[in-house]
């Protein structure tokens, strides 16, 4: 049986108990959010372990889980913004400190995120039904068909759910695809 990655490193954490694990996103075998996924299960299981991720990617979902969780040592750097080992060595230890060391772009990354949910927490459950049959890619038409509905009202919650999203009309953007991007963002599809 292969030893996975995030497996072999949950492991290690539970053997030698560090003051700090410093973890990449993409781990074997998938090379997709395994590593932020260990992160929490380790936040769970040793909360005294500071968790310090670096990578070249923001993957905001685990990371506001991970950061979210109201304990210190934890940590957020990107491999391209740390050109100074002293200052990694130095965030290391603040992380396993019980600090943080959060880079910049993470913040702003994590930010944006929180506010395009929160835009979507304004819709109302009709709004968001709509916009999940926009995201399948269903039409006015067979929206409202689904809902028994006349397509006036289906453009009525299309027009609400641009407003509420502050989508205005634009020539340079289709409000319709960045609506359902923002939906797909948020909720993780």
């Amino acid at each position: 049986m292969p030893c996975w990655a995030s497996e072999a490193l949950l492991a290690a954490v539970d053997e030698h108990r560090p003051d700090a694990a410093v973890i990449d996103i993409r781990l074997p075998p998938g090379h997709t959010d395994e590593g932020l996924r260990a992160a929490v299960a380790i936040r769970r299981s040793s909360p005294r372990v500071g968790l310090l991720i670096f990578s070249q990617y923001v993957e905001t979902k685990y990371a506001a889980q991970l950061l979210g969780a109201g304990t210190g040592g934890v940590g957020y750097l990107l491999k391209e913004r740390v050109v100074n080992i002293a200052e990694f060595v130095e965030a290391l230890g603040r992380v396993a400190a019980g600090g943080t060391a959060l880079d910049p772009e993470v913040v702003a990354q994590l930010f944006g995120a929180s506010r395009r949910a929160s835009a979507l927490d304004t819709l109302t459950p009709r709004e968001r039904e709509v916009l999940g049959l926009m995201a399948q890619g269903r039409t006015n038409h067979s929206i409202a068909a689904s809902f028994v509905v006349s397509e006036r009202a289906v453009e009525k919650h299309i027009s609400n759910i641009f407003t509420k999203l502050d989508l205005p009309p634009s020539e340079t953007g289709h409000r319709r695809v960045l609506a359902v991007l923002r939906y797909l963002e948020v909720s993780g599809a």
